[in-house]
């Protein structure tokens, strides 16, 4: 190598790192950039988004038309031998309707929470009716004996837990004579869960990071809204160290790859409404920074999840992933509005895309969706 070769090399060393850009720290590398920041949504009417009286008439008929619904029915039922069949009804006198137990248990959960806040309700007397026949304590003595089935332990766990102890909440607040009774009747099994909460949470070694039913962060988070609720300082210190061996640690969660096929959580956004609830604000907003930085830059922007065939029951979770998410962004936005109110109008197109069509008449959506679609505009 000549003089020339050398002095060339030299130079060309010397360009690239006067040029060479530096990343400022909890940001991410330009080539790293998730596909999702792009340009600021457009604003979606609020009137396309509003939980009025009109909206609650419309969700409150899809649970009310299903909870007492038997068929068709999947139980997620182990069975030890011939004696422990039964019909979904037989099985689960309580909660036997809208598909399956969970789908039931969050169905109430609407009929509740829409009577409540609004109180004339065209069908109020006939949902506070079915509530009565449905959550009494013979009903729940029945459903409480099948979570005691020796091959039951694990029954629901623990998303059809967490919607029971939301469930559990709305009643506990429902400041009324049938809601005080129905909250009194329920309780029994709310406790049993609590127990199966205390009992797991410790054995759980590894998070469940999945867009379905199983994933942890969901499993704690209204299970944690209880217990702040009803003063149980027992299972709410416990989720909050869970939460902590679990995700504290956690960075860069790739939100580019989602959604898969079939999801109705984002791993990421349940994960960031678990934290968001246990760690005080300033921890917060030190922990996003390493884990999803990208939810404070002002033209974040989500595509909702596009929905090819809302008579499977399977990809229509994808509308349930847009009113999750959207839930999620509500409640950043609402709490911690300086840092994260411009998501509120990325939820409202997530809201907007799978509201109006939630009432298609397939029961493959119309079985549960009501629930999420009402969560999501409740926390708008």
């Amino acid at each position: 190598m000549n003089f020339k070769q050398i002095l060339f090399g030299l130079l060309t060393l010397s360009i690239l790192s006067c040029t060479e850009k530096k990343t400022v720290p909890g940001s991410l590398p330009e080539n790293t950039e998730p596909q999702e920041i792009s340009t600021t949504p457009a604003k979606v009417p609020d009137s396309a988004v509003k939980l009025d009286s009109i909206q609650a008439e419309r969700l409150a008929r899809l649970p009310f038309q299903c909870i007492q619904n038997q068929y068709p029915n999947k139980t997620g039922q182990v069975l030890s031998d011939s004696t422990d069949l039964g019909t979904p009804k037989e099985l689960h006198p309580a909660f036997y309707g809208c598909f399956d137990w969970h789908s039931s248990v969050h169905g109430h959960w609407s009929l509740v929470k829409l009577i409540k806040d609004f109180p004339k309700l065209q069908i109020r007397d006939s949902i506070i009716t079915q509530l009565k026949e449905n959550i009494n304590s013979k009903n729940i003595q029945q459903e409480i004996n099948y979570f005691k089935r020796e091959q039951e332990y694990a029954y629901e766990r623990m998303y059809g837990w967490s919607w029971l102890l939301k469930l559990q909440s709305e009643l506990n607040s429902w400041d009324d004579e049938d809601g005080r009774r129905l909250a009194s009747e329920l309780e029994p099994l709310s406790e049993l869960i609590v127990s199966r909460y205390l009992e797991f949470l410790p054995k759980l070694n590894y998070p469940l990071r999945v867009g379905m039913h199983g994933n942890s962060a969901f499993g704690m988070s209204f299970a944690y809204d209880y217990a702040v609720q009803n003063g149980n300082e027992e299972l709410k210190t416990l989720i909050e160290s869970t939460a902590r061996r679990l995700y504290l640690k956690d960075k860069n969660c790739p939100i580019e790859w989602e959604p898969n096929g079939f999801d109705f959580f984002s791993p990421c956004l349940q994960e960031v409404d678990l934290m968001q609830r246990i760690l005080a604000r300033d921890e917060f907003n030190f922990w996003i920074v390493d884990f999803l930085p990208q939810l404070k830059n002002t033209k974040f922007n989500l595509n909702p999840a596009e929905v090819s065939d809302r008579k499977d029951g399977h990809l229509v979770h994808l509308d349930g992933l847009n009113f999750s998410r959207a839930w999620v962004m509500y409640r950043l936005a609402k709490s911690m509005p300086n840092e994260f109110g411009h998501l509120k109008a990325v939820a409202d197109r997530h809201l907007a895309y799978s509201l109006p069509v939630i009432t298609d008449g397939s029961y493959e959506g119309e079985h549960w969706l009501a629930s999420f679609a009402l969560y999501a505009l409740s926390e708008r």
